[in-house]
């Protein structure tokens, strides 16, 4: 068993939010970190416009699906951060919930799609400072290329 921090991303399609914070974990922890991300409601595919976004700063999305959420992945997650998906997560007693008001990128063009992973970003990077040290230090040592 691996003692690395398990972190679930939660929103109501799984399709932009939450797939944007899972592959901003997974890049900035190089690993030190297990992410999961799951929908309330999953849709069929990922948002292109978001997976454009991520291309941008050298993240591939486009192998993504979205997943339903399940009561096992919240169970196995020492921290929860729910983006939009209401009261549809289920609580258990001992984790670590966080609900992060981020616009939801649906509908919306490239420019706001960038602000939205920006500020999933630096979210992100606040979340691995708290999660510890060492993933603290991955954060820092990661950084993306962002378009000009």
């Amino acid at each position: 068993m691996s003692d690395a921090p398990e972190v679930l991303f939660v929103c109501v399609h799984n399709a932009g939010r939450s797939q944007m914070a899972a592959a901003l974990v997974e890049h900035r922890s190089g690993g030190r970190v297990r992410v999961r991300s799951a929908g309330s409601a999953p849709v069929e595919t990922i948002n292109p416009v978001v997976v454009e976004a991520m291309r941008e700063v050298g993240l591939d999305l486009s192998q993504a699906r979205p997943r339903l959420l399940e009561d096992e992945a919240v169970r196995a997650a020492d921290a929860v951060v729910t983006m939009g998906c209401g009261d549809a997560c289920p609580v258990f007693a001992g984790k670590r919930y966080e609900d992060w008001q981020v616009d939801d990128p649906a509908g919306k063009d490239l420019d706001d799609v960038r602000r939205i992973r920006d500020d999933i970003d630096e979210r992100v990077q606040a979340l691995l400072a708290s999660l510890g040290p060492a993933e603290a230090d991955a954060s820092a040592g990661r950084e993306m290329h962002r378009p000009r």
